[in-house]
């Protein structure tokens, strides 16, 4: 099996990240990076061991596929282009800053039939995937994304900057198209929106209340999701879980967990179970990017789509237009 060639194209904090995991993959060949600031790119080849190009055009001859690590206004240039070439494209989150491009990047894609993926990041997170196996249906969901103030992503809303985290691992829990966003938000210390509220209401009857803000004294990652028969709790920052369910006292006898007992008013025997969970510490970004080549190598969809990016960026266009229009009107 041949190594797959892969350079990274901007290696700010999070693409430095990028190189340093894809230089450590068994069968990937970090042929290069690019940064259009020269001395931090030859700094971390130096780094990595590799080439640090000054131009893109013999970066794209050089590589099978590209991580775009590069600020979004820069997106769909950078990503276009790869893709022109029939190379692979990881784009970190969101797809691009409007529908039109991510529409011409997935139509591009899909024209050279090459793997399109998108950075959210949260599907890989440890609380997301000690879920696997449990059946999820979500009646309401809330989120909770808090950071405090940091200049670097001041270039676009909190809404693209925190909270489309969220509305990725929404639509991937409730699995549902979105039938109604009601939305508020306010420009604090930047000229763009630093806290932001949505409620999004899905065609399965689930609402999602969601907050972002990036002005808090404290970080906090958070989600809690209520169905039918259970609460999860799930806390990004740990990368952990918290399930509680109700069950019958037969089920009790076969299952671990913390039981509380509860009279829900009928005559059934009823226990709530608490189970907390936390599955092996492996670095999210490293799934993440591992999946990226694992999609290149079996020919497959990758876990997080192109189609999924432009999603997430339609309901957090929509978002960001309602609050704008709050704005303007006051």
């Amino acid at each position: 099996m041949q190594p797959l060639r892969i350079a990274v194209i901007g290696v700010g904090r999070l693409g430095q990240a990028h190189a340093r995991l894809f230089s450590g993959m068994p069968d990937v060949v970090l042929v290069g990076v690019f940064d259009t600031d020269g001395k931090q790119a030859a700094e971390i080849s130096k780094r990595h061991q590799t080439q640090a190009f000054s131009e893109l055009r013999p970066l794209f001859q050089a590589v099978d596929a590209v991580s775009v690590v590069v600020p979004t206004s820069a997106h769909y240039e950078v990503a276009s282009q790869a893709l022109s070439q029939g190379l692979h494209t990881f784009i970190e989150k969101p797809i691009t800053t409007s529908m039109e491009e991510a529409d011409a990047l997935i139509r591009l894609a899909d024209t050279h039939r090459r793997v399109l993926q998108i950075g959210h990041i949260e599907r890989f997170n440890g609380a997301v995937r000690s879920l696997e196996g449990m059946s999820i249906s979500p009646g309401f969901i809330e989120s909770h994304r808090l950071a405090s103030f940091d200049p670097r992503g001041t270039d676009v809303s909190v809404v693209h900057d925190l909270m489309i985290h969220d509305i990725d691992l929404i639509r991937y829990l409730v699995r549902a198209e979105v039938k109604k966003i009601e939305a508020t938000g306010v420009a604090v210390i930047s000229d763009q929106i630093d806290i932001a509220n949505a409620r999004i209401q899905f065609t399965t009857g689930c609402v999602a209340n969601v907050t972002a803000s990036r002005i808090s004294l404290k970080k906090m990652r958070k989600m809690r999701l209520f169905q039918k028969d259970a609460y999860i709790s799930l806390d990004f920052l740990e990368g952990t879980s918290e399930i509680y369910r109700l069950i019958d006292e037969e089920e009790a006898a076969d299952v671990e967990g913390v039981m509380i007992p509860i009279n829900t008013g009928d005559d059934q025997s009823r226990r709530i179970l608490r189970q907390q969970s936390r599955v092996q510490n492996t670095e999210s970004l490293s799934l993440e990017l591992s999946s990226f080549v694992e999609a290149i190598r079996s020919d497959s969809p990758p876990p997080v789509t192109g189609e999924d990016g432009r999603e997430a960026l339609r309901i957090s266009l929509e978002i960001i237009h309602q609050i704008e229009q709050q704005r303007v009107s006051m």
